[in-house]
């Protein structure tokens, strides 16, 4: 019989890089807590994922909202499980100039984004320090190394996490406990039609986007390598490269360039 470790937690786990993370831990028969906001969704994936023998387990939670993910850690607690594996997926942006942009929205994004991150990876850690074994993978994005003129407090939002992660990795380093941040590019996901940005330069061109499944396979790869980050995609690593060495006025004006509408 193939090891199956406890169980592995995914949020936004019905769609996009949350989704094919799922489909790669299901393949190598981890068991699986899938949270997303959708209890329909959820219920199909786990189906999905059953089929490939492995136990599943939905949770509706909207971690938009700090007491749900806290919500999360009783029901998680209550099931008598243990996380082994935590992926802190679930994410969102608004685009637009800060100026004219929703307050509630950007509140929101930095609830989900920020505080429900901090949350359940505080729990869960705890946990694994306790065991002396785990592993956390942590969303955040190339957006992290950039500022992100129109997207200003979604960039804000995952250099946190990245810095999060690192300091934490750090913290617990002489713990059996692998922490590892993935930074994607922009990738064909609903990611674009949530934040609002169809009309931004960046994802006009649709074959220029990272596909999902290969992001995910590199996070996959990464967290299981115990490396510390990863940035997905060729073309994003010469970015941030050339990011590193150019000064941050440049830097945030060719992030405007890329991403200011099309008609700008």
């Amino acid at each position: 019989m193939p090891y199956t470790r406890k169980y592995v937690l995914i949020t936004g786990a019905t769609a996009g890089i949350g989704y094919e993370l799922a489909k790669l831990f299901a393949k190598d028969h981890d068991n699986l807590v899938l949270v997303s906001r959708n209890q329909q969704e959820l219920d199909a994936k786990g189906e999905e994922f059953k089929s490939l023998g492995v136990d599943v387990i939905t949770i509706a939670k909207n971690l938009f909202h700090r007491e749900e993910a806290f919500s999360l850690i009783e029901d998680i607690k209550s099931k008598g499980i243990t996380i082994d594996i935590l992926v802190n997926d679930a994410g969102q942006g608004l685009y637009g100039e800060f100026k004219d942009t929703d307050l509630q929205r950007e509140l929101d994004i930095i609830e989900l984004n920020i505080s429900s991150v901090v949350i359940l990876t505080k729990h869960f850690l705890k946990e694994m320090v306790a065991a002396n074994s785990g592993k956390i993978l942590n969303l955040a994005s190339i957006a992290s190394k950039v500022p992100g003129p129109w997207q200003s407090v979604y960039h804000g939002t995952k250099a946190f996490v990245l810095s999060f992660t690192e300091a934490i990795r750090e913290e617990n380093k002489d713990y059996d406990i692998t922490i590892t941040a993935l930074m994607p590019g922009a990738t064909d996901t609903d990611f674009f039609n949530k934040a609002e940005m169809e009309d931004s330069k960046a994802v006009q061109d649709k074959d220029s986007l990272s596909d999902a499944a290969d992001v995910a396979k590199d996070g996959y790869e990464a967290l299981f390598a115990g490396k510390d980050k990863v940035i997905s995609g060729f073309k994003n690593k010469v970015q941030i490269g050339m990011s590193n060495i150019l000064p941050d006025s440049v830097v945030a004006h060719n992030m405007n360039e890329q991403q200011k509408p099309v008609d700008k």
